[in-house]
């Protein structure tokens, strides 16, 4: 069998940083080949490689057996190689079809070049009856659900005739239920003779899907895995060099008093709907729910970024008003959001500049910053979180997905909080970095710090969360103990189903 694709001795430099170092990989029809490695690794690299985004220093590409000492993005669109990245590249304003088919849309012909609507139509139907979607061509793409718009850029990748997907993290925002429809689909993609390239950190989704498993490690390819020896402890074993136990933070019983009170709490999203919760000190609250439950709105709004319309919100007994995240901030109440890079961080700005901006007015005399002071709380906070970064003052752009929700989380741990309330804290981050974060969250909450935490991934709130909160529909659905924990139950609260009576 020739395989699709095979890549011989792959390097790239970018200035004196080496980012792939000799790689090998190769993918053969009708296969779904897991890549994994922490961030940093060269995974992306190595895919803009194959796009022809990169051109590679040395090394071979053979496509169908004929060889490329480099490809472009035209030619690796002709050989039938196309995308689905993690960040869609959709336009809400237009129908499925529209983005289907943009840039290539059919037309009658003749000098005007009409669009024709309904053979477009009917071609994007016929793909999305492929993948089994429950919606047609002609939806405004604004109306569908995010795993719905995976489905959509599947169908545009298949309507380019492709014979590799290359898949980049394309589960990270998608709830259990749509991420194991998801991966149905790209079983059945393999059986009608489709190659995927399947990029995850969620490795029990490569043990699922994977033939095979390529490794990659600081830029060099470790391992190659065949389908018996798939499991997640090889796999972290090759990607990090060395076993690693746990994943998740020891379990607590957390015995202290409340420390944050909700009460009556009405959100914006979801007025009619009222919510009523208490996080006690040294507790890891998991806050659990499909897309759209309001779990997001309900934490941007006790952290004043949303303004509530009922309700109160109580900090060590003391009620507080909130109108803004500056008195959050002021009180010890920290936000890390699910987006970091629009929400969390400032891109351009240095690494130090990121960590220090919330605490500028104690690193400031007379408005003038203290940059020496400001440098030094820097490098204390690279060193407790072990961010790895070649130099502080790199742009926080320069940092790998990990790396930068360090920094994020680096600024508010140098604020000394008392309640942190973490949206999808690990989402596209590597096994290595996500147990960091773990460990992070459990030594705040080891400190009598709150925390609150919103997850999609199932296995993470059980594996992470003292105690567990589900909502649906804008209202908490109920509430499960440690020992009552499992995806039954959590799937059954959040999909509206009865349950014992909740308790906040």
């Amino acid at each position: 069998m020739t395989p699709i694709l095979r890549l011989s001795g792959i390097h790239k430099r970018f200035g004196g940083v080496t980012a792939l170092a000799g790689v090998d990989l190769m993918v053969n029809p009708g296969e779904v080949l897991g890549l994994v490695g922490e961030n940093g690794a060269g995974k992306s690299t190595l895919m803009r490689v194959i796009g022809g985004v990169h051109q590679p220093d040395a090394g071979v590409i053979e496509l169908d057996g004929e060889s490329h000492d480099r490809l472009t993005v035209p030619r690796s669109i002709a050989a039938g190689i196309a995308f689905v990245h993690q960040e869609l590249s959709n336009f809400d304003n237009l129908t499925v079809a529209e983005n289907i088919f943009l840039g290539r849309m059919p037309t009658f012909g003749g000098p005007l070049r009409l669009v024709d609507t309904r053979r477009m139509i009917a071609d994007a139907d016929a793909l999305l009856a492929r993948l089994g979607a429950t919606f047609t061509g002609d939806t405004p793409l604004s109306r569908l659900s995010l795993a719905q718009m995976q489905l959509a850029e599947i169908a545009r990748a298949l309507s380019l005739n492709a014979l590799l997907v290359i898949m980049d993290e394309p589960t990270s925002s998608l709830t259990a239920t749509e991420t194991d429809r998801l991966l149905t689909v790209i079983e059945a993609l393999r059986a009608d003779g489709v190659s995927i390239i399947f990029i995850t950190h969620r490795l029990g989704e490569i043990e699922r899907l994977a033939d095979r498993v390529t490794v990659l490690r600081d830029g060099r390819h470790v391992a190659d895995l065949d389908r018996a020896d798939i499991t997640a402890p090889h796999m972290i074993r090759h990607m990090i060099g060395r076993d690693l136990k746990s994943v998740y933070a020891p379990p607590a019983t957390p015995s202290g008093l409340p420390i944050l009170q909700v009460t009556g709490l009405k959100t914006p999203r979801y007025p009619d709907c009222t919510v009523d919760l208490t996080l006690h000190r040294g507790e890891i609250l998991g806050l659990a729910g499909l897309i759209g439950a309001g779990r997001t709105e309900l934490a941007e709004t006790i952290f004043g970024l949303t303004p509530a319309r009922a309700g109160q919100v109580s900090l060590d007994g003391q009620l507080l008003t909130i109108p803004t995240p500056r008195q959050a901030i002021a009180q010890g109440i920290f936000l890390v959001p699910e987006d970091r890079k629009q929400n969390g961080l400032i891109l351009d700005f240095p690494i130090t500049q990121n960590i220090s901006l919330p605490g500028l007015r104690d690193l400031s005399r007379r408005g003038i910053v203290n940059r020496k002071a400001e440098t030094l709380l820097a490098e204390r906070q690279k060193k407790a979180l072990d961010l790895r970064a070649a130099n502080l003052s790199l742009p926080a752009s320069a940092l790998s997905g990990g790396n930068q929700q360090k920094v994020v989380l680096a600024r508010w741990l140098a604020l000394s909080p008392r309640v942190v309330l973490f949206d999808e804290p690990t989402r596209g981050v590597d096994v290595g970095a996500k147990a960091e974060i773990y460990r992070l969250m459990r030594a705040l909450s080891d400190h009598g710090v709150g925390v609150l935490m919103i997850s999609s991934d199932m296995e993470e709130v059980i594996g992470v969360a003292d105690r567990v909160l589900v909502m649906h529909e804008g209202r908490i659905a109920g509430s499960l103990s440690r020992d009552q924990l499992c995806e039954h139950a959590i799937l059954s609260l959040a999909v509206g189903q009865t349950h014992p009576e909740p308790t906040p």
